[in-house]
């Protein structure tokens, strides 16, 4: 059964919405001096559909995610959000995109509560409307109680994980954008969390999600891009990857294999 004030997990409805990507990445590169981060990457999300982001370690998904949501400015390229350029109209798409980073910063000295409804206001959302989806999401994700309660400041690694994804869904986005969000949760919230994910899918909404897990985006994901090197090399629906074998093999062949173990080197571990 859906939670009570499980409204502001739904995304918004708008006629048309099924014609228009998600989210539709076309040539983004981005550079630091001489280091390439990302390298005219290009990705087309479905409406209605859960990405998984795969990627080894330093392949550029928190950099194109930077990139795609608006939060650093690619050096050529476009990231539209239901057909909104989120660099030529950031206000309006800001309001169809719900974004979980994986460097978190969040003001240190509001409480949960005082997050969500700060954050809900900028949004434009009427102050009973705010105080109704926060108790929901802050019910939800475990955060009620002394929780709501405790400053930012004070909260673990995993506790401002959680209110991150609050304050992503507090709005009622169309398309959530997450990088790691099941890093650092414990094994209970994580359930939850992913609970709520799949209602907001079922409900019409988008999400993009980075992971690490195969495993994780096996279970949760219909569509899956893996990036190496700064590029997406390889876009496919779940499907059609597990016809040809499993994830773990897609993700080898895409990306490349990784460097055989000379056992020798480490035999002073014994």
């Amino acid at each position: 059964m859906p939670p009570s004030g499980s409204s502001a997990l739904s995304p918004h409805d708008q006629p048309g919405a099924q014609s228009v990507p998600a989210l539709a990445i076309d040539g983004i590169r981005r550079t630091f001096g001489t280091k390439v981060a990302v390298d005219h990457a290009e990705l087309t999300v479905r409406p209605g559909s859960f990405t998984g982001l795969l990627g080894p370690n330093g392949a550029g998904k928190s950099t194109l995610i930077g990139c795609t949501v608006g939060f650093d400015r690619p050096d050529r390229g476009t990231s539209a959000v239901f057909g909104v350029d989120v660099w030529d109209e950031p206000l309006p798409a800001r309001r169809l995109l719900g974004v979980l980073p994986d460097n978190l910063a969040l003001p240190e000295h509001l409480s949960g509560r005082e997050l969500l409804g700060y954050w809900g206001r900028l949004h434009g959302l009427a102050p009973d409307n705010v105080d109704a989806r926060a108790s929901s999401l802050l019910t939800l994700l475990e955060l009620d109680g002394s929780a709501e309660r405790t400053l930012v400041l004070d909260y673990s690694t995993g506790m401002r994980k959680k209110i991150g994804l609050a304050v992503a869904l507090i709005h009622r986005p169309r398309l959530l954008v997450l990088d790691e969000p099941f890093e650092a949760i414990d094994p209970l919230s994580a359930i939850m969390i992913r609970q709520i994910l799949e209602q907001f899918v079922a409900n019409g909404g988008s999400v993009v999600m980075s992971s690490h897990s195969m495993l994780l985006v096996e279970q949760l994901c219909d569509s899956v891009a893996i990036m190496a090197a700064g590029q997406i090399v390889r876009s496919a629906s779940m499907a059609e990857i597990t016809q040809e074998g499993t994830l773990e093999e897609a993700f080898i062949r895409a990306a490349g294999r990784p460097q055989a173990l000379a056992v020798e080197e480490l035999l002073w571990l014994a």
